[in-house]
């Protein structure tokens, strides 16, 4: 459950989405999907809110 997840188990969690969705994105080429672009608005948010630097993780 999420409830017993540490913090750095969360981050970690956010970071391996991020990084799949990143690989997504960098497989659909130049095909615009608004909800991807949309999941990884808000995973980055999250991300920044725990001081993490997305850009480390970008394609």
């Amino acid at each position: 459950m999420v409830q017993d997840m540490t913090e750095k188990e969360l981050i970690t969690t956010m970071i391996d989405k991020y990084t799949d969705l990143q690989c997504i994105k960098k497989a659909n080429g130049d095909y615009e999907n608004s909800e991807l672009d949309y999941q990884l608005k808000v995973i980055k948010n999250k991300l920044s809110a725990f001081g993490i630097p997305t850009k480390e993780y970008e394609m």
